[in-house]
């Protein structure tokens, strides 16, 4: 009973859009098919129409250019109607049926064609196919045109006689344009559908436009970025808006703020621990063990005051002094290099000496931190970290952008929004809390930035691109 009930929910799709392109695509499929049948059966019907009025057009003009000598032979034009008939085993042939025998195109020497009877006066016939033996011993098919007339010479009745003129032409000809009208009719409906398809996934993602707007402040609330929902939605959108947002207390905003403090001060501390446990299980001299020591108690005291600070303010400080990049990389990275000495991950930078941080200190650590021990936790062998000035701006300070790549496995892109999610991780076999990633996502969108995700071109691994705006 159970599976019954989940068999149907598997195959639906699962949101609005997905029904609406889905319904549609099917639509949409059906028609092009159904045009293309109806387009290619009129054009082969069009086809077999046009060669039987070519083959009559060709028959007429002969009609009008033939001559007859006083003993009744024929005198052919030298011009016939298109030149094929001059060619040899072109595929168009021209025989006129005379009583006493029968007179044959230049293009009619070599082919067998088939054999030809007089028609009665004004007696016009369209057969075919018909077999024929051509010119390199292959069998093949014609179409055939005749036409009956009678020579009257000088109006003398006793010396007129009947004959016949017949224009043939390779049956494969009509094929061959069917084939090559398919193949352009397919690939152009293809072109077209594609076209259509994006259209109207481009309409309906437009018409469901409000209820995705719905949704993300929904989000926002959920991670709390929002207070509460907007206002500008459609009217039949209103009454929801109205209730979620009855439905939202200050008193959860703040428990959610503080649980979300613990846990980043939680990660923060994270990374000083496990240098001291590295050198503790490393053996390290009681001297220079005790300096390891006091260089992370103090890290802890200025993580530890920095988180403190960050809970009771709402975002950066606007007027901040400008704070070089490489020294508290380089502190970062060789904690980080001692934790994973087990897998000989190196990084090397290549940071530019005039990119400055205008912001809070423990942000650049935390952005830092949590960005450069993800690479070290995927890397193979190598890390890069990548720092330059960014946009600028008239009278603000630049920009700066931030990369930090490595030569793991990188992170597929439909897995990209899952893991910068709070509690996520890229690999749940892999030890973490799963919150590094969200802390840096909050850190840049709180300094009006941009976090981009993707893959290394010169290491191969995930790619982490943190841009600021100038001025902040």
């Amino acid at each position: 009973m159970t599976a019954d009930r989940r068999r149907p929910s598997r195959w639906r799709p699962r949101s609005l859009q997905a029904r609406q392109v889905l319904a549609a695509s099917v639509g949409l499929l059906a028609f092009l098919a159904l045009a293309g049948y109806a387009l290619d059966r009129a054009f082969i019907d069009v086809a077999g129409e046009g060669q039987r009025e070519r083959l009559r057009t060709y028959v007429y003009a002969y009609a009008g250019d033939i001559e007859f000598l006083r003993g009744g032979d024929i005198y052919p034009s030298e011009s016939p109607p298109d030149d094929r008939f001059l060619r040899p085993g072109s595929g168009l042939y021209a025989e006129v049926v005379l009583p006493n025998g029968s007179w044959t195109s230049r293009s009619a020497s070599g082919p067998q064609l088939p054999d030809a009877t007089m028609l009665g006066a004004r007696e016009e016939r369209f057969e075919g196919p018909l077999p024929m033996v051509r010119s390199d011993g292959s069998r093949g098919e014609v179409y055939r045109y005749g036409l009956g007339l009678v020579w009257s010479p000088e109006g003398r009745a006793e010396d007129e006689f009947a004959y016949t003129i017949y224009v043939m032409e390779d049956a494969g000809i009509v094929p061959r344009q069917v084939r090559v009208f398919r193949a352009a009719l397919w690939v152009n409906l293809g072109i077209a559908g594609v076209i259509l398809l994006l259209l109207q996934a481009l309409i309906v993602r437009w018409s469901l436009w409000p209820l995705r707007r719905v949704e993300q402040e929904l989000v926002r609330v959920q991670r709390g970025q929002a207070d509460r929902m907007g206002m500008q939605h459609p009217r039949e959108l209103q009454p929801l808006t109205e209730s979620i947002n009855a439905l939202i207390e200050s008193e959860r905003e703040h428990l959610v703020r503080q649980r979300n403090t613990m846990s980043d001060l939680a990660h923060s501390l994270k990374t000083p621990l496990a240098v001291l446990r590295s050198r503790l299980d490393a053996g390290t001299g009681e001297a220079e063990l005790r300096e390891e020591v006091e260089a992370q108690l103090q890290r802890m005291t200025d993580l530890v005051t920095y988180q403190l600070a960050r809970a009771a303010s709402s975002g950066h400080q606007l007027f901040s002094a400008a704070i070089e990049i490489e020294p508290h990389a380089e502190q970062i990275v060789r904690g980080l290099e001692k934790i994973y000495a087990s897998k000989g991950a190196v990084c090397e930078f290549e940071i530019d000496p005039a990119a400055r941080f205008h912001g809070e200190p423990g942000d650049l650590q935390e952005l830092l931190g949590n960005l450069l021990e993800n690479a070290f936790k995927w890397a193979r062998s190598r890390v890069l970290l990548t720092v330059k000035e960014g946009d600028r701006a008239p009278n603000r300070r630049p920009g700066l952008v931030l990369i930090v790549e490595d030569d793991g496995p990188g992170i597929p892109a439909d897995r990209v929004s899952t893991v910068l999610q709070r509690g996520v991780r890229g690999d749940e076999r892999v030890q973490g809390h799963g919150i590094g990633l969200s802390i840096v996502q909050d850190i840049v969108h709180s300094y009006r930035g941009a976090l981009q995700v993707g893959r290394s071109d010169e290491l191969g691994g995930a790619c982490f691109s943190v841009r600021l705006p100038p001025g902040f």
